[in-house]
């Protein structure tokens, strides 16, 4: 049985609302932030610079130690990502 918790251990910046996160099982998603970013806290993500000055605590996406999200759900709301060399079917 794997008791490893799932957390983020990359993130780059795509474009827009969009990040390509790394995850500890090895798997790769993006996240559109544009989905959630007009609720609450969530407004200051609005602010491009903002969005774009992100880092990692040791488990999530966190942003001035004042938004962060549980890494399960970045993940099971993320979409797989394109590798570089992968074609569509």
């Amino acid at each position: 049985m794997n008791t490893e918790f799932l957390h983020v251990t990359a993130a780059e910046y795509i474009s827009g609302y969009l990040l390509k996160l790394t995850f500890s099982n090895g798997d790769v998603r993006t996240f559109d932030f544009s989905s959630i970013y007009d609720k609450g806290i969530f407004t200051k993500l609005q602010n491009p610079e903002y969005f774009r000055n992100f880092t990692l605590d040791g488990w999530t996406v966190d942003w001035n130690n004042e938004i962060g999200f549980a890494p399960e759900y970045l993940y099971e709301q993320g979409v797989p990502a394109e590798m570089p060399g992968q074609s569509r079917a």
